[in-house]
């Protein structure tokens, strides 16, 4: 498959056509950013894992009856996926309240939920992706009704899948965030990625950070979290 002109560079990644117009080639970069791009650095390593993880766990969606773009790993970095309209929608599950919904909300991180919550975030760098409810995503036709159910469907498919993997390597899912996209039939699959980037991910026992809060926060030792993730995924491969 021969890369192309690039497309798009976003925080994370670099987007390049290819000689189908339906397929893309998906580069991930050591890029960090938090706070909507106000802090800036960089976690070495980060894209190779980030794109491997990714990978890995879309895969396994797929046999659990969640479509995503994912086509084929290139190599470390880069991916084949399908080209799609990505939903401008963050679409997140939370199981343990952390992060802002424990800032917005005044419950203390780590409290568990009865049930999981799902939350939708108005993907708009300009506007801060704010919150919004499916009333206002139909409202201004982000998406229609059947989108949205099919989106929710899917997250909480995600979240039941990606929960029992990580338990199973010591490790729980606390939340994280998943976009969606259209293929040129319309067809909603999961897209961009799943990784210590876009997930909560601590461990079962100590309750240690092993994701992006820990360059959010300053906690150091962000590296090693990432690949302590990674080397727990690759245990139970």
């Amino acid at each position: 498959m021969q890369k192309l002109e690039q497309l798009y560079e976003g925080k994370a990644k670099k987007v390049y056509k290819t000689d189908d117009p339906e397929l893309l080639i998906v580069d991930y970069k050591d890029d960090a950013t938090a706070f909507n791009g106000i802090k800036k650095g960089t976690i070495v390593g980060k894209g190779v894992i980030n794109n491997q993880m990714s990978n890995f766990l879309m895969q396994k969606l797929e046999k659990e009856g969640v479509p995503t773009h994912f086509v084929e790993e290139l190599s470390e970095r880069e991916t084949l996926v399908k080209k799609v309209e990505i939903v401008p929608l963050e679409v997140i599950i939370r199981n343990i309240a952390a992060g802002s919904f424990s800032k917005n909300y005044g419950v203390p991180e780590g409290e568990k939920f009865a049930s999981p919550t799902l939350e939708f975030s108005y993907k708009n760098d300009d506007l801060g992706d704010p919150l919004i409810n499916s009333y206002h995503v139909l409202a201004i036709r982000l998406a229609t009704k059947e989108e949205l159910d099919t989106i929710t469907k899917y997250a909480f498919k995600v979240n039941e899948v990606l929960s029992a993997f990580w338990a199973e390597c010591g490790i729980t899912l606390v939340d994280f965030k998943i976009e969606f996209g259209r293929l040129s039939d319309g067809t909603i699959v999961l897209a961009d990625e799943i990784s210590p980037d876009t997930c909560r991910l601590w461990d079962s026992k100590t309750g240690e950070k092993l994701d992006k809060d820990r360059f959010r926060r300053d906690l150091g030792g962000v590296e090693d979290a990432y690949a302590e993730v990674m080397r727990r995924l690759r245990e139970h491969n």
